[in-house]
């Protein structure tokens, strides 16, 4: 049920692949970075088959325009690319020639901040997780006399209990007294006379 939700909000974004009259008018880089592209979401690439294609290849040949070893290619005219993973994606033209007039893209898709994995939305709830044959154990304390890198000590000692001021309300009580007392002492005076 997760998954169809998650894929519920997954967009569909349209790329006209090809260069229109011999240059690409909006560079598909601009085009990208205007955009927010999100796990589950696709890119669907129109194009001509016999005369374009669609190469997923790393970094490299991107920049170089190698279209030798790609990671994935497409001819169909109408590819649906599923962007899976977060992180950057790398596209060229199947056609060098194209590829060195600015028929490619790069797309970056942001990382799911949602706290849910997307191997947990594809499990069945009912099962149990996965067992590790891997016992992870709690990293041991320091020790030595210096603290940890980034640990920052407090120089000044815990109060002590003959260091504690007196309380508030001792000193309310005091000055009420004290007030009452100047107040008796003066009315004495005044009527003794």
């Amino acid at each position: 049920m997760l998954l169809m939700i998650q894929k519920g909000y997954a967009r569909d974004f349209s790329v006209n692949w090809g260069l229109h009259n011999g240059t690409n008018a909006e560079n598909y880089n601009q085009w990208a970075e205007k955009n927010r592209f999100q796990i589950g979401d696709s890119l669907v690439f129109t194009y001509t088959p016999n005369d374009d294609s669609v190469l997923q290849v790393n970094e490299d040949a991107y920049k170089n325009c190698s279209v030798e070893s790609p990671l994935s290619s497409y001819t169909d005219g109408h590819t649906v690319f599923s962007l899976s993973h977060s992180g950057p994606y790398y596209f060229i033209s199947g056609n060098k020639d194209n590829c060195k007039k600015n028929e490619k893209l790069v797309v970056v898709v942001l990382a799911d901040r949602s706290n849910r994995s997307s191997t947990a939305n594809e499990t069945n709830p009912s099962s149990p997780p996965p067992s590790s044959s891997i016992d992870i154990m709690p990293s041991p304390a320091p020790s030595g006399g210096s603290p940890p890198a980034g640990t920052v000590e407090n120089p000044t000692p815990a109060p002590s209990d003959e260091s504690k001021p007196p309380n508030a309300a001792s000193a309310v009580f005091m000055s009420v007294t004290a007030s009452m007392g100047a107040v008796f002492a003066a009315s004495t005076l005044l009527l003794g006379f």
